[in-house]
């Protein structure tokens, strides 16, 4: 089937009380593995593809994986940019075929945030294309785009319901507490705060920096309004865990498929284990 919006598969997640499983996208090896999940698992599932993602694989080759995984697919698929960083980049990835845009203007002055949003909102919107946008500072690196401590700021339920009404993104982006990459100590969720937007805010919710929080609270996050979780650090530790101990086994080994297939198959079983956790599983 063609891509989907993440609008679409985030709006059912709301009604039936599950969140999507939203995969960075990076090679070959971790498309077909999400996507073997997601066949598996009978779930909806996002791509998404980074600043870094698109930089080492291409936009091309991004948005042309993606569109023969989905046109092969049973379940449906979307394709986001995550973290887009400009106006004129949310549209060469519109234009080249996205079905979803991030577009992260948490870093920028409430109302310069809201105009950003707004702009790639009227043009994506008018061409099917659903956009989410981010309130509040997530910390951590997501690629080139780090976030100290210091400037990880919550979002604030009453700027999250002025943002949506003035901004009209698909999905919201919020902080409450989660990181980017790997966690120095244990995250603590912000589940008041979670709920209190929850319930002024229409759009569905999403959760950045989901790697390593704990079952109970991704769970607990879902129940409170969560609609798309974002997974991309635990793919990586899979991927080069396996790669580790598959070199490790077998030092001489140099076909590619001996080394990155094991790869392939721990981040799917990363991948089936989310879905089931999120409450995606069966939901097609």
């Amino acid at each position: 089937m063609a891509l989907v919006t993440a609008a679409e598969l985030t709006q059912k997640a709301s009604l039936g009380g599950y969140a999507v499983g939203a995969f960075n996208l990076n090679n070959m090896e971790i498309l077909q593995a999400v996507i073997n999940a997601a066949e598996e698992e009978r779930s909806p599932v996002i791509l998404q593809a980074s600043q870094g993602g698109l930089s080492y694989a291409g936009i091309d080759y991004i948005v042309q994986m993606a569109k023969v995984a989905a046109e092969n697919a049973s379940v449906p698929v979307a394709l986001n940019l995550d973290h887009g960083t400009s106006f004129e980049q949310a549209m060469e990835c519109i234009r080249k075929g996205f079905s979803a845009v991030m577009v992260d203007g948490s870093h920028l002055p409430f109302e310069d945030n809201i105009a950003l949003t707004k702009r790639v909102a009227d043009v994506a919107q008018a061409v099917g294309v659903s956009v989410e946008a981010e309130l509040g500072r997530i910390g951590g690196t997501e690629d080139d785009i780090v976030v100290s401590e210091a400037e990880a700021l919550m979002t604030d339920p009453k700027e999250a319901v002025e943002f949506v009404e003035r901004a009209k993104p698909d999905l919201l982006a919020i902080a409450i507490g989660t990181a980017h990459g790997v966690y120095k100590g244990v995250p603590r969720l912000d589940f008041q705060r979670l709920s209190a937007i929850r319930e002024q805010v229409d759009v569905p919710l999403v959760l950045h920096g989901a790697s390593g929080v704990s079952d109970d609270d991704i769970k607990k996050a879902c129940k409170l309004g969560i609609t798309k979780i974002n997974i991309d650090t635990e793919l990586r530790i899979a991927f080069s865990q396996a790669v580790r101990d598959t070199l490790a086994e077998n030092p001489k080994e140099i076909d590619p498929r001996k080394i990155l297939g094991p790869a392939r198959d721990a981040m799917k079983q990363v991948v089936r284990a989310k879905m089931r956790l999120f409450g995606s599983s069966n939901k097609v």
